[in-house]
């Protein structure tokens, strides 16, 4: 760092400091700015890398931007007062602040505007925000910028509710994009962090730059933990059991009992194939799948194969037939049960239900009962979804799949974390590439980066079929010779949604549930998102949940009439569960019968990489 050196003039005045730097401070600045020049040399090479991709993945198609700026056009035309209110009221509020700041610098003042108005965002808890005219400035031009936007995309008319919720989402987009600490020269934190170490921590940072570049193909996906900090199977899935049967689609894992006696009707998860199963198993004390055989439960889980190219003929069909119905069959030989009671996680949740279905017309009786967590059935709201699943963008990726054969984890790991940029792009950014900071040792973000691919086949079976077809609720899915709807899932079902869950809104899921076949409904809504509400043990005290026995009618109503109860929901369903899982027989292990033991659980499936 740099020293002041003070001289005194002939009356012995003092003058203004000398600035100097000491040799070290010196050799550190010429060794940082040595390893940026072979970091940018490193950088230019890594985005070299990045394979060509469809364009449309990129964004939105040409008839979006045609169909806004239309309807602002017809806006202008019909109502040009409104055009000109929201304009004079964005230049009148930016001028009129610029004023004061130039007014105030003028009268020698510090020139600073009350932030009591302004929205709470931690992005600016830095008190320089606040306290610095320069960064003040920044943040109140940024807002009233922000606030300017959304505005006017709230008031644009002429737009369908499709097209008018792609347009505020990729306007949204704009302003997460623009904001002043997304870049070093309006960061303080980051100015700050450069000054006090010399310039290493944007060496740091350049380094991350650098390494998620390289890591995902020349593509820029911020690592969200770090790599190093957890091994599966080693301090992450450790729950005890076995792989006790695999094909080219899935394994099955048994886990070991820990009650010397257990329920007599096994119990299989079925996660989904998006990402890896041991989301339910981080640690033991948050592992649902340990708490569910500390219960007394002969549990097993199914572990997807992370398909690669060989696998772009893979659809749903083979989900099913080799995932699903060989999981059972083999489940039922396993423990020489009739029937199991099955969980179906997210997509898993969806095929579940077409799986029901398929049995149903079958008149296969193998299924006891059905639990969904966070699952979609009912596709005629796309909610968050709704800018990825029009035709441009669903266009886009069938000509990517056509070309790789399966849609990379990359794509699907950009679209989910462009739902939540702030937190998940942006945020995780700034402190990676401008602060210099490694990324930190949390298993729940560790497991949110290693995604897995989707066959090609299946993944235009889903968003075309379900996703914009709603063939599952409206009309019936063509599955292995049966066309299958929502009311052919006669079993007794519990499902449970998350309140902030903006992957698989709760109405959302709760819609589907009313228009199931069965006559036995359970639906559970627990506090939190996607991940957390589900993830909920009960010695955290931490989110609660809603119960209505009233399953029907709409989801509004549901809630409005609903019992809050504090705390986890698993007992509640275990609850429901126990009733339908028979009585108490002695424990099962992996290997009784002498079932060959194919490896310890996790499996082999869940450690293979990014496949393609």
């Amino acid at each position: 760092m740099s020293q002041d050196k003070t001289t005194t003039g002939e009356g012995g005045d003092a003058t203004q400091p000398e600035a100097t730097q000491s040799p070290e401070a010196l050799d550190r600045l010429k060794a940082n700015l040595a390893k940026v020049e072979e970091l940018s040399k490193r950088l230019v090479a890594a985005m070299g890398q990045r394979a060509p991709s469809d364009s449309g993945l990129q964004g939105p198609g040409q008839d979006l931007y045609m169909k806004a700026g239309l309807a602002y056009w017809a806006d202008i035309v019909s109502n040009p007062t409104k055009l000109l209110e929201q304009q004079a009221q964005y230049w009148g509020t930016a001028m009129t602040h610029f004023m004061e700041m130039q007014n105030a610098l003028a009268e020698g003042k510090m020139p600073l505007l009350d932030d009591d108005d302004l929205p709470s965002d931690k992005r600016f808890a830095n008190p320089l925000w606040r306290t610095h005219p320069y960064f003040n400035f920044v943040r109140h031009q940024y807002v009233m910028g922000s606030e300017a936007i959304r505005k006017a995309v709230d008031e644009l008319d002429g737009l369908d509710t499709g097209d008018k919720r792609r347009v505020e989402f990729f306007a949204s987009q704009v302003i997460e994009l623009f904001s002043p600490t997304n870049y070093f020269a309006t960061n303080p934190d980051a100015l700050e962090k450069a000054v006090e170490t010399d310039g290493e921590s944007l060496v740091h940072g350049l380094e991350n730059l650098v390494r998620d570049i390289e890591a995902h193909g020349g593509e820029l996906l911020p690592t969200l933990a770090d790599p190093t900090a957890f091994e599966v199977g080693g301090n992450i899935a450790t729950t005890e059991g076995s792989v006790v049967y695999r094909n080219r689609m899935m394994e099955l894992i048994q886990y070991a009992p820990t009650t010397e006696k257990v329920h007599k009707t096994p119990l299989v998860i079925f996660p989904p194939w998006i990402n890896k199963f041991y989301i339910l198993d981080l640690k033991p004390q948050n592992s649902l799948i340990k708490w569910i055989v500390d219960q007394g439960y002969t549990l097993f889980v199914v572990s997807w194969k992370n398909p690669d190219t060989s696998y772009a003929d893979t659809g749903i069909e083979d989900y099913v037939q080799d995932g699903y119905l060989t999981a059972i069959e083999e489940v039922k030989a396993i423990t020489g049960e009739k029937q199991i009671n099955a969980i179906g996680y997210c997509i898993a949740g969806t095929t579940l239900n077409m799986t029901l279905a398929l049995l149903k017309k079958r008149g296969d009786k193998s299924v006891k009962s059905a639990t969904f967590f966070t699952t979609l059935t009912d596709f005629s709201e796309q909610g968050e979804f709704t800018p990825f699943l029009q035709d441009d963008f669903v266009d886009a990726i069938e000509r990517q799949v056509d070309q790789d054969g399966v849609l990379n984890s990359t794509f699907m790991s950009r679209t989910f974390s462009f739902l939540r940029s702030k937190d998940l792009i942006y945020g995780p950014a700034v402190k990676s590439y401008m602060m210099g900071e490694a990324p930190p040792a949390f298993d729940l973000l560790y497991w949110n980066g290693d995604s897995t691919n989707l066959p090609g086949k299946m993944a235009k079976q889903y968003l075309r079929g379900l996703c914009q077809g709603d063939q599952l609720a409206d009309g019936g899915f063509d599955l292995l010779g049966e066309t299958v709807t929502l009311k052919d899932v006669t079993v007794p079902v519990c499902a449970v949604a998350c309140e902030t869950d903006h992957i698989a809104a709760w109405v959302d899921s709760f819609r589907g549930v009313t228009k199931m076949g069965a006559k036995d409904k359970t639906f559970i809504l627990s506090e939190s998102g996607h991940i957390a509400g589900i993830v909920n043990p009960p010695s955290k005290k931490k989110y609660g949940h809603y119960t209505n026995p009233d399953v029907t009618g709409a989801a509004a109503d549901w809630l409005k009439a609903a019992d809050y109860n504090e705390g986890s929901w698993w007992p509640l369903w275990e609850a429901w569960l126990k009733k339908r899982s028979g009585a108490k027989v002695a424990a099962r292990k992996p290997g009784d019968k002498g079932r060959e033991i194919l490896a310890p659980a996790p499996g082999i499936y869940v450690k293979e990489g990014k496949a393609a």
